[in-house]
Formats: structure tokens, C-alpha cells, sequence
């Protein structure tokens, strides 16, 4: 097979793999990356040349600008600070003791070695996200996780700069240019973010056409990272802020329905990429093997070690900030979320872009030297989290104990639907008390609402209404979803709700007002 041929039996293999996941519940994305090293290892696929270009252009920026869109900036303030730690500390850390271990058991020179640390020093927001979404986390740990994931880029690409100017030129680094890199890498991608989601918010406040509003907001990634990227910053972080601080926004953006076919349609693309992406890395791996052929099952060891390596530098750090956050704090040392937090840093897209990104030759023209392997153990290690950790991370919640109950999450969603529909019944109340709409539609919605709220008290099935036949009965009714909304946003930023509760119910309102449209 060709390589666009090989990329369209990806698609179709990553539909099956992914109705196949569901039914067994375990993450598509390691199943995917099985997946493509199955089809690396038929006769006849061509090896497909992957360009870094693809992988942080085409790819990238949506897949970073729908897992930003989920992580609630509520639950982001209340883990900032660890947030912020391991942004930093544990990207230092890990590098260092992936360049201490590349140096000990592979042949890399410690210039290649200091590339490698820097690529693998960080968690893959992708992969993290794509992993955790299936999970029934806390949310505070779930943001945890996933914002590490998402704010640690830019201590990498920094790493990874600086590494490979070590490697390419020759030279020494500056520590006066190392920060003033840091600072344009981490300031130009926090400006351009904002720029990016406050252009995005003006002109989708305007927008009421749902095809151009889905433009746009394809568009939005695609234009924070190309401009952070065109002035020096970090495109990975400019995605990133946009996307979090749109994702405060998204009830004050758009109509329903028009949230409704975005939603459908990021949904659909995101799965798209991720599972051209998952099955890519998993057929770049025989293909890098081959070319590679005489090295052996010594690249194998060599990247267990490394992994091993990632995992532990991460267990002892996340352990060491807990156990001192918890004995400030005068509560009992316990592992679960540690435990949990540590076994969550699978690295997947991002290492690999930058792993691809390498060049074939140094200033002076020589061969960059051992590129391929640098490339192969990369490669490897993605694999090997995304697996290992990917198949196991379910276990683990469940076995630590975290997981949210179902039953109290069930519970959780009756009461809200209950407050909200309470609070419709309490406008309605106002408006026949001021005469504020005929009585007859009032009665009639009052009817229906109350009938609603036996319902949610039932637990029963939410039936569909059949009383929309005059205007005013249509307008008062959206006005009644329109309070239950305020309510539903009150309960979320109360705390009383988390975010995936108010998440399912907003959908269940945008469905019940665009049904009226």
C-alpha cells in the first residue's frame, strides 16, 4: 500500500479499534497504537514518511484546543500551584535522569542524549487527555493531570532548543539567552493565547451563521499557533490559553444550536485525528526497526530503560510534593492519588513532533549523529506509555479507590435537573404573580414542568413534550431554560456540581432550545 492509502486504512482500522474499545472498555488510544504496529508489521505496507509539519500544524493545535476546552478553569485555579511545580521542576528532572540513563546504556553521545531528555521531559496533553476522559477522576485530580499535560510544553520546547543548538552548532548554551528564550517562548504563546481568544470571542459574539461559526472555530487553533510560532513564542502554549479561556466562555458564544453542530463537529475531527495520529505512531515504529536493522533487540532495552527511568523520575517527585502537602496540611499520608497522578504521564504527540523535527545535518554539514536512534527510542517510548500505562491506568483507579461513584454521580445529576426545574417553576410562579404572559400559556408550562420534576424525582426518562403550538407558549418556554441555565451555572461555580454534570445537563438544555428553534 501507498502511504495515503496506508493513512485511509488507518482511518477505517481506527473505527473498528474504536468500537472495539468501547466494548471492552480500555482507552482507544493504546488500542490504536497496537493497532498501527500491527499494520506496520504486514507485508507490503509502505513505510509512511511522517513530516514534523504534519504532526504540529495539521495535527496538533485541535487536538490541544479541544483538551483545553475541557479543562475547567474552576478546578485549574485550585491545582495552579502544583500545576505549576511540575510544569517546571518535574520536566527538569526528567530530563536530567533520561539524559543520565541514555548516557549509562546507549551508545548516544551526550549531546544526542541531552535531545532525547528534552523530548521525552514532558506529558503529552493529547495522549493524557485522550487517556483520562473515560475516567471517572475527582476534579481536582482530573485537572491536575490534565494540566500538567498542557502548561509543561514550554519547559520542554526551551529544553529541546537548547539541546539541539548544543547538537547542531557545536557552541555553548548562554544562560542569559536561555531565559530570555524561556521568556519569549512562555510570554509570546501567553499573549498570543489571549489575543487569539479575545479575537475569537468578538467575532463569534457576531456570528449567528452555524457554517461560519464551525469555520472559525476550526480556525481558531490553527491561528494562535501559527502566529505564536511567527513571532518566536510558543504555539503550543497560545493554543492552549485560547482554548481555556473560550472554554469559560462557551455559553456566552453562541446560540444552542449552534453549540450543538460545533460540538458534533469537533467531536468528529478530533476523533479523526487522534486516530490517524495513535495509529501513525504505532506504524512508525517496525518501519524505524527496519531501518535500523542491525542494531539488534538492544533498542528494546535500551528504551524499557528509559521508560523506566521517565516513571520512576516521576513517582519519587510526585510522592515527595504530596507527602509534604499532606503533612502541612495535617492530613493523613496516603497513595492513591499520588499513585494515580504519577502512572498518568504517558508521552505521545508532542514528543514526536519534536522528535521529527531533528535535522539530517549539523552546521557544518555532517550527519547528525544518531538521529535515527534518537528517533527509534522516541518512538518506542511513546509506545510503551501509551500501553503499558494506557491498559493499566483503569486498574490502578479503580484499585486506589478515587473514582468518582456512579451512584453518587447519578445522584449528583438528579439534583441538579431537580434545582433547575424547581427554578423554572419558580419563574413561572413570578410571571403569573406580575401577569407578566397569558395565564393559559402559564398554566400550560407549569404543567409540563411539574410534570418534569415528578420525573427527575421518578429517576424516570425525560419524555418529550408535545405543547408547542403557539408562539408565546415557545418563547416563555426558552425563557425557562434560559433561568435553568443561570442556575445550572451558579450550581457549577458554587461547586455543587462538577464539571462533567454540568457538561451533560448544558447539552440536554441546548437540545430541549434548539428543538424550539
Amino acid at each position: 500500500m501507498r502511504g495515503v492509502e496506508t493513512v485511509l486504512f488507518l482511518v477505517i482500522v481506527a473505527t473498528v479499534v474504536a468500537t472495539f474499545a468501547n466494548r471492552l472498555r480500555v482507552p482507544a488510544p493504546s488500542l490504536l497504537v497496537v493497532a498501527g504496529v500491527a499494520v506496520g508489521l504486514l507485508p507490503g505496507v509502505a513505510a509512511v514518511q511522517v513530516t514534523p509539519e504534519v504532526i504540529s500544524l495539521v495535527v496538533l493545535p485541535p487536538l490541544l484546543f479541544a483538551a483545553g476546552e475541557e479543562l475547567p478553569w474552576r478546578d485549574l485555579r485550585a491545582v495552579g500551584r502544583p500545576v505549576a511545580v511540575l510544569s517546571v521542576g518535574l520536566v527538569l528532572l526528567s530530563a536530567a535522569a533520561v539524559i543520565g540513563t541514555a548516557v549509562l546504556v546507549t551508545p548516544l553521545p551526550a549531546g544526542m542524549a541531552f535531545v532525547l531528555g528534552a523530548i521525552l521531559a514532558s506529558t503529552d496533553p493529547v495522549a493524557v487527555t485522550a487517556l483520562a476522559r473515560r475516567l471517572a477522576l475527582p476534579p481536582r485530580v482530573q485537572a491536575l493531570i490534565q494540566a500538567e499535560s498542557l502548561f509543561n510544553d514550554a519547559t520542554s520546547l526551551l529544553l529541546f532548543r537548547v539541546a539541539l543548538f548544543l547538537a547542531v552548532a557545536g557552541g555553548a548554551a548562554s544562560w542569559g539567552r536561555t531565559l530570555g528564550e524561556f521568556a519569549v517562548l512562555a510570554g509570546g504563546g501567553l499573549a498570543v493565547g489571549v489575543l487569539t481568544a479575545l479575537g475569537a470571542f468578538l467575532i463569534r459574539r457576531r456570528t449567528e451563521d452555524p457554517i461560519l461559526e464551525t469555520v472559525i472555530s476550526l480556525v481558531t487553533p490553527y491561528a494562535g499557533y501559527v502566529v505564536a510560532e511567527s513571532v518566536g513564542g510558543s504555539g503550543v502554549t497560545a493554543v492552549v490559553v485560547a482554548s481555556v479561556l473560550l472554554g469559560t466562555q462557551a455559553e456566552r458564544l453562541t446560540t444552542a444550536r449552534i453549540r450543538l453542530q460545533v460540538g458534533a463537529v469537533y467531536q468528529t475531527v478530533v476523533f479523526l485525528l487522534e486516530s490517524v495520529v495513535f495509529g501513525l505512531i504505532g506504524l512508525q515504529l517496525p518501519a524505524l526497526v527496519r531501518r535500523l536493522a542491525g542494531s539488534g533487540a538492544w533498542w528494546l532495552l535500551q528504551a524499557l530503560a528509559i521508560a523506566a527511568t521517565l516513571v520512576l523520575a516521576r513517582l519519587v517527585l510526585v510522592f515527595v510534593l504530596s507527602a509534604i502537602r499532606q503533612r502541612r496540611g495535617g492530613e493523613r499520608i496516603s497513595w492513591q492519588v499520588p499513585a494515580v497522578v504519577s502512572w498518568a504521564g504517558a508521552r505521545g504527540v508532542v514528543p514526536l513532533a519534536a522528535a521529527l523535527s531533528l535535522p539530517v545535518l549539523t552546521l557544518d554539514g555532517s550527519a547528525l549523529p544518531a538521529r535515527d536512534l534518537v528517533l527509534l527510542l522516541t518512538t518506542a517510548v511513546i509506545v510503551l506509555t501509551l500501553v503499558v500505562q494506557g491498559f493499566t491506568l483503569a486498574p490502578l483507579v479503580r484499585r486506589a479507590g478515587i473514582a468518582l461513584d456512579p451512584a453518587d454521580l447519578r445522584t449528583e445529576y438528579s439534583a441538579a435537573r431537580r434545582k433547575l426545574a424547581e427554578a423554572g417553576l419558580s419563574h413561572l410562579q413570578h410571571l403569573s404573580e406580575t401577569e407578566s404572559a397569558p395565564e393559559f400559556v402559564v398554566d400550560q408550562l407549569r404543567t409540563g414542568w411539574q410534570a418534569r420534576l415528578e420525573r427527575i424525582e421518578n429517576d424516570a426518562a425525560e419524555a418529550t413534550t408535545d405543547l408547542k403550538r403557539r408562539i408565546d407558549y415557545r418563547s416563555l418556554r426558552r425563557e425557562l431554560i434560559d433561568v435553568e441555565a443561570a442556575e445550572l451555572t451558579r450550581l457549577f461555580e458554587a461547586g455543587e456540581i462538577t464539571d462533567g454534570t454540568r457538561r451533560r445537563i448544558q447539552r440536554l438544555l441546548d437540545l430541549e432550545h434548539a428543538g424550539l428553534e
